[in-house]
Parts: structure tokens; C-alpha cells; sequence
């Protein structure tokens, strides 16, 4: 029987069972007595059991040399601790991984003699931060719901929601009017939400390895407010799309206007002819009389008593007198000025000056 400290674990099988947060350090401990009876056929092994049947090995001491590397999950992360040759074969893990728990042995050999020492390791993963969000309306008299949930952690997780002061930061009540899901812990509705009801809310989630908490911000609505909010913001659609429309509107008034003004040199304008003046003779002054009436409301009968009145005046008249001649444009689109006549003679000897209107010019025959 060893009564020295260093057999402590095997003989009162003390402390056999360790607890540690993820992400920490761990040292599983492992003396024997072996080291000092045959220095070359030492063995040391550390295994890890998954269960009954499988078990997979840690870190092994073997023929003067050491392996670490014998499993990708915890390479570069176990390690003895000290002189394990002298009897403190003890492991070291470092970041530790929830994947590391489970029930370790340690094995020492030597001279055919054992020794070993089991020791169950459990890793505890503090809540991941918890998710905190809104379900329901932030309206005054509405029932909203405050939601929390941590997607890790080791089991099981409590949640617990507070508000807090905003101004120094201070944990404070619920509003008397709230109501905790027992079920889900993580849920807490607001009953009849009003203006005291607005601040800031915060979830805590808790296990035995740490907590992580979030907050949520609660803003309630008045439901005249919700009114003018939607009011201003239809305005503001109504009078975008008013502006819109102006601008459009002028931009096709300036393009329609300058293809206008474009457009404009192209056109082709004609110049109205001037009215011509024809200059009859009746053959009496009962016929002379009859023509002017006629002239009036026939163009036809004018046209024929001036043919007529000329054709008595070619008679009548004096050699020198000679009627009016009219000559149509010029090729070159310029219009011969008519011969002068002595209208005086002409008056005298009984002519009648008669004004042919434009209009009636088409049926006439110069």
C-alpha cells in the first residue's frame, strides 16, 4: 500500500470528476510509481471512451517517445503536463471543446506492473448571445410579445427579461400589466401597451457555465400619430407625383416648340395676288346701266358686257387712245406693270370704270 500523497487518487479515488467551461484550460491528473523500475519499458497511455465499446487514444508514451497527434480533434491541444517519467503523467487540454467530455483513463505500465486512474470530464458551454426580437403592434391598447433564444449552450438555459432605467442602466420590474410564458421563459407579453410602456427591455440567459443577455428597444405608437404619419406620407407620394408630372409636361412643351422653330424655314408661302381692275364701255347708257347691276350678281354677265363695251371702244376711240394691257408673270416669276391710260378721254367719251372683285378673277377671260 502507498501512503504517500502522490497515490492520494488511486487509493481514496478523490476527485474523479471535473467540470469546465468551454474555451478554458484543464488538467486531469495521473501519478504512478513506476517510472524508477525499468526506464526503457515505461508505457503511458491516456484513452478516451465514447462509449462501452469505442474508445480512441489521447496521447500515449512509447519506447522513449511521445505521441500527441493521434486524433485530429484534439491535436495541438493535449500534453503532459511535467516529468512523466518520474511519476506525474498527468494531461493537459487546452481550449477546451464540448467534444472533449467524456470518461478518460489513464494507463501505466512497466515491468509488468499497472497502474491507471479514471476521470470523467464534463464541458459546459455558456448561452451563445441570446436573439432578442418583437412580435406583435406598437400601438397603444395592443398586446405585443418579447421573444429571446440562444441557439447554444449547455442545458438547460433560463431566461429572464427585465427593463432597464436608460438613464443610469438599472435593472427594473416589468409594467404590472406583463405576463411570463411558463412553458417558454424566453416569452413575455405586454398586455394593453401604453406610453409607459415604451424603454428598453433586456433578456438574460443563464446556465451553470455563464450567461449572455441582449436588450430590445419598445416604442409605442399613439394611434392618431399612426393617422398623421400615413396622411404625410401619402402628401408627400401625391405632391412627387405632381412634380413629376409638371416637369414632364414642360420638357414636351420646350421639345414641341423648338421641332417647331425647326420645322419653320422648311415651309413654302405664297403671296396673294393683288385684285385687278377692268375697264368696260357699254354700248348705251341703258345697256352701261343694265352691265353694272348684272356685275354685281353674275359674274358671267359682267364678263360679257365688258367684252362688248371693249369691243365698241376699239371703234369709237380716238387712234391714240388704246385699252389697258395685262400680261401674265414672267418665267422668272416678276409681273409687267399695265400701259397708263388717259381715263380722262375715256370718261368723256362714256366709259365706265367697273372694279372686278378678286374673287370672281377665275372666271373672267382677259
Amino acid at each position: 500500500i502507498c501512503l504517500s500523497a502522490s497515490c492520494s487518487v488511486w487509493l481514496s479515488k478523490a476527485q474523479t470528476e471535473f467540470k469546465r467551461v468551454a474555451e478554458e484550460n484543464v488538467t486531469l491528473p495521473c501519478h504512478h510509481r513506476l517510472g524508477l523500475l525499468e526506464q526503457g519499458s515505461l508505457d503511458i497511455e491516456w484513452l478516451l471512451h465514447i462509449s462501452e465499446t469505442v474508445q480512441k487514444a489521447v496521447i500515449t508514451y512509447s519506447g522513449g517517445r511521445v505521441y500527441d497527434d493521434l486524433n485530429e480533434e484534439q491535436k495541438g491541444r493535449v500534453s503532459f503536463t511535467s516529468n512523466f517519467l518520474a511519476g506525474d503523467a498527468s494531461l493537459q487540454i487546452t481550449s477546451l471543446q464540448s467534444s472533449d467530455a467524456g470518461k478518460y483513463i489513464c494507463k501505466v505500465k512497466n515491468a509488468g506492473q499497472y497502474e491507471w486512474a479514471r476521470i470523467t470530464l464534463k464541458v459546459v458551454e455558456k448561452p451563445s448571445k441570446p436573439k432578442c426580437w418583437l412580435e406583435g403592434e406598437l400601438l397603444e391598447g395592443k398586446e405585443l410579445s418579447l421573444q429571446c433564444r440562444s441557439s447554444s449552450g449547455t442545458a438547460p438555459i433560463s431566461y429572464r427579461w427585465q427593463r432597464i432605467n436608460e438613464e443610469d442602466e438599472r435593472p427594473e420590474h416589468l409594467p404590472p400589466t406583463s405576463r411570463v410564458n411558463i412553458s417558454n421563459p424566453g416569452q413575455v407579453l405586454l398586455k394593453n401597451l401604453t406610453q409607459m410602456s415604451t424603454g428598453l427591455y433586456q433578456c438574460v440567459a443563464t446556465n451553470e457555465a455563464g450567461q449572455e443577455s441582449c436588450v430590445v428597444q419598445v416604442t409605442v405608437q399613439r394611434a392618431q400619430n399612426i393617422g398623421m404619419i400615413a396622411g404625410a406620407v401619402c402628401g408627400v407620394v401625391v405632391g412627387l407625383s405632381l412634380l413629376f408630372l409638371v416637369v414632364r409636361l414642360t420638357i414636351r412643351r420646350k421639345e414641341k416648340k423648338r421641332y417647331e422653330e425647326e420645322e419653320a424655314p422648311n415651309e413654302i408661302r405664297e403671296d396673294a395676288e393683288a385684285p385687278k381692275a377692268h375697264l368696260v364701255k357699254p354700248s348705251s347708257s341703258s345697256s352701261g346701266s343694265r352691265s353694272s347691276r348684272s356685275g354685281s350678281s353674275s359674274t358671267r354677265s359682267t364678263a360679257n358686257s365688258a367684252s362688248r363695251s371693249q369691243r365698241t371702244l376699239s371703234t369709237e376711240a380716238t387712234p391714240h387712245v388704246t385699252p389697258p394691257q395685262y400680261s401674265q408673270r414672267e418665267t422668272e416669276g416678276k409681273e409687267i406693270e399695265p400701259k397708263k391710260v388717259d381715263y380722262t378721254n375715256l370718261m368723256k367719251m362714256g366709259a365706265t370704270l367697273v372694279m372686278v372683285p378678286a374673287q370672281s378673277r377665275a372666271f373672267q377671260t382677259v
